[in-house]
């Protein structure tokens, strides 16, 4: 792993000492993610309340220029300006490099239609049967690691050859048991395990925006 993505795991650690404990399976974690956009793959997410807040945080710092402007590459920009002289210059000024990434609590319609016809805890299980594919990774984040639809959805991405990273709190759970790689940050008060879960996502959209965007 190059030295300026470990950088950022040093900074992370400085700043927060008590996520020492956390740093191998960070860097495990972010493996993971890595192979699988350089294979053309994609990230889900789910979570529930304060961690479907983290699930839309994360998808937002991906899809779009966290700290790096993220500029559209020459060839695409000129096909952009090609199909549309005046549009094109404003898309090719503007947009901004993605790593796909969908948010699985984003979708009401969906996800209401779902739990009203099926089973209302399958909601996430059945968007990752529809969105995922073999070599995506889905991301759970749960503060007990027991959530039941984030469970469901754990069991149906290995079923469709996907990866999955658990993010929860420092107490066993079986979402540890289930995952590929599970970041248990060092507390067991919820909303403590939630304060913490915000500098290792963000170390981790740090690390994959300098290996995707930044200088060579």
């Amino acid at each position: 792993m190059k030295d300026k993505i470990l950088e950022h795991i040093e900074v992370l650690v400085t700043r927060y000492p008590v996520l020492e404990t956390s740093k191998a399976e960070i860097i495990a974690a972010y493996q993971i993610i890595e192979k699988s956009y350089k294979n053309g793959g994609k990230l889900l997410v789910a979570g529930n309340g304060g961690s479907a807040a983290d699930a839309e945080h994360i998808v937002g710092e991906l899809m779009k220029g966290f700290k790096l402007p993220r500029k559209p590459r020459s060839d695409f920009a000129d096909k952009l300006i090609r199909e549309n002289a005046e549009l094109g210059a404003v898309l090719a000024e503007n947009l901004q490099g993605a790593l796909p990434a969908i948010a699985l609590d984003g979708h009401p319609a969906l996800s209401t239609a779902y739990m009203n016809d099926c089973e209302p805890l399958l909601c996430f299980a059945q968007q990752v049967n529809g969105y995922g594919k073999t070599g995506d990774v889905f991301l759970g984040i749960s503060t007990s690691g027991n959530s039941k639809n984030v469970l469901y959805a754990a069991t149906t991405a290995h079923a469709k050859g996907m990866k999955v990273i658990g993010l929860t709190g420092a107490k066993s759970s079986k979402l540890e048991q289930m995952s590929d790689v599970c970041i248990k940050v060092p507390q067991t008060e919820t909303y403590m395990i939630q304060e913490l879960h915000l500098p290792v996502y963000h170390c981790l959209c740090l690390m994959l925006e300098d290996e995707f965007f930044g200088e060579n």
